[in-house]
């Protein structure tokens, strides 16, 4: 019996994917930076022990030619989903903490996979990101709407790395597709993912915006930032979905159709949240969050870019070609805050 690849089985979407496909039935490898990790894999081995036989684990690296061709071996569909998603705050080195082992991770994935004849779909986990770099450029799109059509041509290593990252590593994995013949690609483009999260040693980027929210870092206000929300579970039944439709083909925009403002996130959590107090009830005027913005690791091109700008997205491909119906960002919300206090210990 064939099975299905998941790499980064530890992370935010990957784990939810693993979940996913052990819930169908399927057999499932994925793949960990280090199974000496045990905090980071216990719920890879919480699912082992509920599932008995049906999930193995891998070692693997994004920057070590050949460590994906032991856990490749008799899968027929990948999931390739280990790359790095970091904040702009988070990034200090751009190039080699987002470009390379996106760029590296996705070339030794699909170098692993042309030498398996078993596998005949490869869904790669790329991003919204390889669409756009700034939102100001959403504007200068048709109908100021977010599609498929698009392709992010702004970013570089310097200006949006983690955009960039997303840009070359998809572009590579088409070029590498269209190299060969025996598997085809099918591409998921998510928004901001939200949703519950099944570790707290998640180091996503939306893991870290939302978090700021619900903690209080942003009690004094947040910026006028926007963006597309989804649910970690909707992104996963879109990986399986396009892993397993005999129609599925090119990219996917996975997300709703508008985007969400910080001050809007709050106010959702409001209603439930333990200490509401805590929580903005602002948008930063434009000149503070210019002064702060050298200090939190974004420059003032990019607030002059992004700040107070809103935008439509276009998801009816997904809809229509996936069957997907995507969560109300209020249940996205307030399921990720129920999640985030469990996880901090009920407080």
């Amino acid at each position: 019996m064939t099975a299905s690849l998941v790499t980064g089985g530890t992370g935010f979407i990957g784990l939810h994917v693993v979940k996913l496909l052990l819930e169908k039935g399927e057999t499932v490898h994925t793949t960990v930076r280090s199974l000496k990790n045990t905090a980071k894999c216990k719920p890879l081995l919480d699912f082992q022990a509920k599932y008995s036989g049906k999930l193995f684990l891998f070692e693997a690296d994004l920057l070590r030619n050949g460590s994906f061709d032991s856990a490749v071996e008799g899968c027929s569909v990948v999931y390739h989903i280990a790359s790095p998603f970091l904040a702009p705050p988070q990034i200090k080195d751009g190039v080699k903490e987002c470009v390379e082992p996106a760029l590296q991770g996705t070339r030794n994935v699909l170098e692993s996979v042309n030498k398996c004849q078993s596998v005949h779909r490869v869904v790669l986990t790329s991003s919204i990101a390889a669409m756009y770099s700034d939102s100001v450029e959403v504007t200068q799109m048709k109908d100021s709407t977010l599609s498929e059509a698009y392709w992010n041509d702004t970013a570089s290593e310097t200006n949006n790395p983690y955009h960039y990252s997303k840009v070359v590593a998809e572009r590579e994995a088409w070029k590498i597709r269209d190299d060969q013949s025996r598997w085809d690609l099918v591409v998921i483009n998510p928004g901001l993912t939200l949703g519950p999260p099944l570790t707290a040693e998640s180091t996503s980027g939306s893991l870290f915006t939302i978090e700021n929210i619900f903690s209080g870092a942003n009690k004094m206000g947040v910026p006028e930032l926007y963006y597309p929300i989804v649910d970690v579970r909707d992104v996963a039944e879109a990986h399986v979905r396009a892993g397993t439709s005999a129609t599925a083909t090119g990219r996917y925009l996975i997300a709703g159709d508008r985007t969400v403002g910080l001050l809007e996130l709050a106010e959702i959590v409001r209603p439930v949240h333990r200490d509401p107090k805590v929580l903005p009830a602002r948008n930063l005027p434009k000149v503070m969050v210019y002064l702060a913005g050298p200090f939190i690791g974004v420059s003032r091109s990019w607030i002059a870019r992004n700040i107070g700008v809103d935008f439509k997205l276009d998801n009816k491909r997904s809809v229509k070609e996936l069957g997907m119906s995507y969560l109300p960002v209020e249940k996205v919300v307030e399921d990720h805050y129920e999640a985030w206090v469990k996880m901090k210990g009920g407080n």
